[in-house]
C-alpha cells in the first residue's frame, strides 16, 4: 500500500528511511509549538489554544502535502508572518486578533484560487535557474543563522548588532552552557554524518539534549525564567486543557469590521498574501533543489499540488486559530536524511496531531539541541552554490545578492524580491535579454516588487 501510494522505490527509498527522516523534521520544527504560542498570545489570545490551533494547523497542511503532491514537505505557522501577526497588525494597528484571523483567511482562499489556476506555478516557472540555486543556498544561510540565534551562540549586540555569545558571563550555567551544548551538539552530528550513520541529525537532536539533562542534574545547567531558559526535563504534571481551544476555533468568524477601514484591512490582507507566496516559493525552490526534484528546466513536478496543500493549511490554520501555515525551510533537514517522498510528510504529520497529547514533552525539547541540525542542514544546503556560473557576472551577481538578502534582511521573500529585480535589471541593461529568454512574468514581477518598496 505504502509502495503504490508514495512510490518508494521509484524514488529510490524506503519505509525507514522515509519515517527517520519524518521524525527528523518534525524535531526540528517541534520548536514551534512552544514560539507561536508565546507570540500569539501576546495579542489576548489563550496560549494553550493557539499551540492546538497550531498543532493542528500543522498536521493538516503536512498531511496535504503528503496527500496532494508527494513531497517531503512540511508546514506550520510561519515564524516572521506570526510576528507581524501579534506585534505589527495587533498591537501596532489596534487589530483585534479576531480580525487578523480574518486577514489570514481571506488570503488563503485567494491563495487556494491562485494555486487551482496556473498563476503561481508560471511564478515558480519564471524564476531563472540561477536564482532557484541561488534561493537554496540562501535558505541554507538563514536556517545556520536561525540555529546559530536559537543556540543563543549569536546574540544582539550594541556596537555590532550582532556578536558571539560571552561564556565568561554571570549567564554561563544558564544561557552560556546551552551555547556550548549547541556547539558540541554540531560536533557530535558531524561526526554521526561522516560515519555516514542513518538518522545521525535525529541522533544528534536527542544527544545533545540528554547531554543538556545531565548538565542539569549536575548543577552546571540552571533554569533561569528571566532568560527564558526552563527546565530541561519533560513536565507531564500540569496536563494540557484541551477545552480552551474553543477560545479560538472558529473566532475568526466573529470578528468585528466596525473598528477599522477596508483599505487598512485590505493593505494587512496583502502583506500576509505576499509574504505567504513568495515565502514558500523560496522554500519549495530550495528544498526541492537540495533533493534534485527539479527537472532540467528548474521546473517542479506536481507543484500546483504542493501550492494548494499550501493554500489549504492556511485557511485551516485561520479557522483553528492561528496566524499563516506555510511551508517550513526546516522540511530540509528530513530531506537531508534522504525523504523523497510523501510518506516523510505523512510521518510528521502524525507526530503534529500526536503533539497536542504528549505536548509536554514535545515543548521541553530545548533550542539549544535542534540549533545543531539547524546549523548541519545550513551546510548541506550550501552546496548548490557550485551550480551558480560565477564567471557571467550578469548571473553571479543576481545570485550573490539573493543569497546575502536572505539570512541579513531575515526573510526569503525579501531575497527572492531582490534577486527577481537585480536579474531583471541587470539583464536588460547589458542587452542580454533575448539571449537568456528573460520571461514578461520577470518584468511584471520586478516591476510589481518595485512598486511594494515605494508604496509598502
Amino acid at each position: 500500500m505504502l509502495e503504490s501510494l508514495f512510490k518508494l522505490k521509484e524514488n529510490h527509498t524506503t519505509v525507514k528511511t522515509e519515517v527517520m527522516a519524518g521524525i527528523t523534521t518534525f524535531m526540528t520544527m517541534a520548536y514551534i509549538l512552544a514560539v507561536n504560542p508565546s507570540i500569539l498570545s501576546a495579542t489576548g489570545m489563550d496560549a494553550s489554544a493557539v499551540l492546538i490551533a497550531t498543532a493542528l494547523a500543522s498536521f493538516v497542511g503536512t498531511l496535504m502535502m503528503s496527500l496532494l503532491a508527494n513531497y517531503p514537505f512540511a508546514l506550520a505557522p510561519g515564524m516572521g508572518l506570526n510576528a507581524y501577526f501579534a506585534y505589527t497588525v495587533c498591537i501596532g494597528m489596534g487589530v483585534s486578533w479576531q480580525l487578523a484571523l480574518m486577514a489570514v483567511f481571506v488570503e488563503g482562499i485567494i491563495f487556494i484560487v491562485l494555486s487551482l489556476t496556473n498563476v503561481r506555478e508560471a511564478i515558480f516557472n519564471a524564476i531563472p535557474l540561477t536564482l532557484k540555486n541561488a534561493v537554496s543556498v540562501g535558505i541554507g544561510l538563514f536556517i545556520a543563522f536561525i540555529g546559530l540565534q536559537n543556540a543563543k551562540i549569536v546574540v544582539n549586540s550594541d556596537s555590532t548588532l550582532l556578536t558571539y555569545q560571552n561564556f565568561k558571563g554571570g549567564t554561563f550555567h544558564s544561557v552560556g552552557i546551552t551555547a556550548l551544548l549547541a556547539l558540541i551538539g554540531v560536533v557530535i552530528t558531524a561526526y554521526l554524518l561522516i560515519k555516514k550513520v542513518k538518522g545521525g541529525i535525529l541522533y544528534g537532536i536527542f544527544l545533545t539534549w540528554i547531554l543538556g539533562m545531565l548538565c542539569q542534574a549536575a548543577g552546571l545547567y540552571i533554569p533561569d525564567a528571566e532568560q527564558g531558559m526552563y527546565s530541561l526535563y519533560p513536565n507531564f504534571s500540569a496536563g494540557l486543557n484541551l477545552a480552551s481551544f474553543g477560545q479560538t476555533f472558529g473566532a475568526v468568524f466573529t470578528a468585528d469590521f466596525s473598528g477599522i477601514r477596508i483599505l487598512d484591512f485590505v493593505v494587512v490582507m496583502f502583506a500576509f498574501l505576499f509574504v505567504d507566496v513568495f515565502d514558500t516559493l523560496g522554500t519549495l525552490i530550495g528544498v526541492a533543489s537540495k533533493a534534485d526534484m527539479l527537472d532540467k528546466e528548474g521546473k517542479l513536478p506536481r507543484i500546483k499540488g504542493a501550492l494548494l496543500a499550501d493554500a489549504i493549511a492556511t485557511v485551516a490554520g485561520a479557522i483553528f486559530g492561528t496566524s499563516t501555515t506555510t511551508t517550513f525551510v526546516e522540511s530540509a533537514s528530513g530531506v537531508t536524511q534522504g525523504g523523497r517522498t510523501g510518506l516523510t510528510s505523512l510521518t510528521t504529520s502524525i507526530l503534529f496531531l500526536a503533539s497536542i497529547l504528549l505536548s509536554p514533552l514535545f515543548l521541553s525539547i530545548p533550542s539549544f539541541a535542534t540549533a545543531p541540525a539547524l546549523i548541519i542542514v545550513g551546510f548541506y544546503m550550501m552546496g548548490n552554490v557550485m551550480k551558480i556560473n560565477f564567471d557571467d557576472m550578469s548571473e553571479a551577481i543576481p545570485a550573490f545578492l539573493t543569497i546575502l538578502f536572505m539570512p541579513l534582511a531575515y526573510s526569503i521573500s525579501e531575497g527572492i524580491v531582490i534577486g527577481v529585480i537585480s536579474y531583471t535589471i541587470i539583464t536588460v541593461l547589458t542587452g542580454k535579454a533575448k539571449e537568456k529568454k528573460l520571461s514578461a512574468l520577470m518584468y511584471v514581477l520586478s516591476i510589481l516588487f518595485i512598486m511594494k518598496y515605494i508604496f509598502l
